[in-house]
């Protein structure tokens, strides 16, 4: 009788130590890590503070109850953090700090920036990370469809009714391509305009340029001198090839605004050169007869695209294109959005750039902007008078 115990004892033993073998190779199979990227990375390392559900209430080692959350730390390919404290170092001095107040609430903590101007004179109400929006030039990812958008439109090469066919059951014409940011439609108008056209049409918006005005500190993004190797429509499809800040962003949705007028955005640093400012005009965009052609896509991102966690409403209609990509040259993920409002007769221009890792996106930028857009209508801000400016202080110094 005892033998037979100990014979099934001995069974029922090797038969959990395998089950219980197979169960921890498993495991490890499911947590290994993945192998490394070819390209060499800098890795940042974040901490967070995670909920401790089973140990929450169990004794540590020191006796001591836990406080219920405990710090995480793990490794991120990307060089750059989502979160951080973005209004340091800015200097608010001459800002509207209403217009402030909104935009830092609204990025919370991210680690990105946000741009808010007068599209009407090129005034910079705030700017909320001064550092990233004036010297941060990235890859514009689809923010840059606005350009090619334009440029096509310019050239003949679309108009608002031409479409792509995507499927064998699907075509997309121009406002679905922006709204739902096709890439192929963007790729095919690079490819047919060419890398001179396509540079051309960037400089005449104010890419490879600085878009403000003696701005201290500022920087202009960049051109390649070559088309990417992995052909021209990436130009205008994720922006590869430019560098863009988000002031020429600002500068760029402005000109749609207003109907091609392109602002120095100018950025007042106290009360003084506030009471002095006037606009003043860097060059004139023959676009105005075709800003009509992309605003219905430029809503539609907004309504039932890429932009649609803005909150669309048919009173205060926001027009707006998201842009998502990463900028292998630092590395970190973007999240862009270049945006502009129309309520009772006001435009406001809001764009947001997101630098961080995989939580940042385009959409998650457009959120940024809706809030932005909604703490000043909470406030009644569109509901202020507009100080008018005289046609006679405008300064124009070229024209396209």
């Amino acid at each position: 009788m005892h033998q037979r115990l100990l014979v099934v004892f001995l069974a029922f033993s090797l038969l959990a130590s395998s089950a219980f073998g197979t169960t921890t190779r498993k495991r490890r199979r499911h947590t290994a890590r993945p192998t490394t990227t070819s390209a060499k990375v800098h890795r940042v390392t974040y901490t967070t503070r995670a909920r401790a559900r089973a140990i929450s209430a169990a004794p540590s080692r020191t006796g001591r109850l836990s406080t219920g959350f405990r710090k995480k730390n793990f490794a991120s390919p990307w060089a750059t953090p989502t979160f951080a404290d973005s209004t340091l170092g800015d200097s608010v001095d001459g800002e509207d700090l209403l217009v402030r107040r909104a935009a830092v609430q609204a990025l919370g903590p991210y680690n990105g920036a946000v741009v808010v101007a007068d599209p009407n004179t090129g005034r910079i109400l705030t700017i909320v990370n001064q550092k990233l929006a004036l010297q941060g030039a990235y890859e514009p990812c689809s923010t840059i469809k606005i350009v090619a958008a334009l440029a096509g439109l310019s050239e003949g090469i679309i108009n608002q009714e031409t479409s792509l066919r995507i499927t064998k059951r699907h075509s997309v014409d121009l406002t679905e391509a922006l709204a739902l940011s096709v890439n192929a439609y963007f790729a095919s108008i690079g490819e047919r305009l060419g890398y001179e056209r396509v540079v051309q049409y960037g400089q005449m918006f104010g890419l490879g340029e600085k878009a403000g005005l003696n701005i201290a500190g500022e920087q202009p993004g960049l051109i390649a001198e070559t088309a990417p190797s992995d052909g021209l429509g990436m130009m205008t499809s994720f922006g590869e090839g430019f560098s863009m800040t988000p002031l020429e962003l600002t500068a760029i949705v402005s000109a749609v605004a207003n109907g091609g007028t392109l602002y120095y955005l100018q950025h007042p640093g106290s009360q003084a050169e506030i009471d002095q400012f006037a606009p003043q005009i860097k060059r004139q965009l023959n676009i105005n007869e075709f800003v009509m052609d992309i605003k219905p896509g430029m809503m539609g991102a907004v309504e039932y695209g890429t932009a649609r966690r803005i909150g669309f409403s048919a009173t205060e209609p926001i027009f707006g294109k998201t842009g998502t990509c990463t900028d292998n040259r630092t590395p970190t993920h973007l999240g862009w959005f270049g945006s502009y409002n129309e309520v009772a007769g006001r435009k406001l221009a809001v764009v947001v750039l997101l630098t961080g890792g995989h939580l940042v996106s385009g959409p998650v930028a457009s959120g940024v902007a809706g809030a932005v857009y909604k703490n000043l209508s909470d406030q009644n801000y569109f509901a202020q008078v507009v100080p008018r400016i005289s046609p006679a202080a405008l300064i124009s110094t070229q024209s396209y």
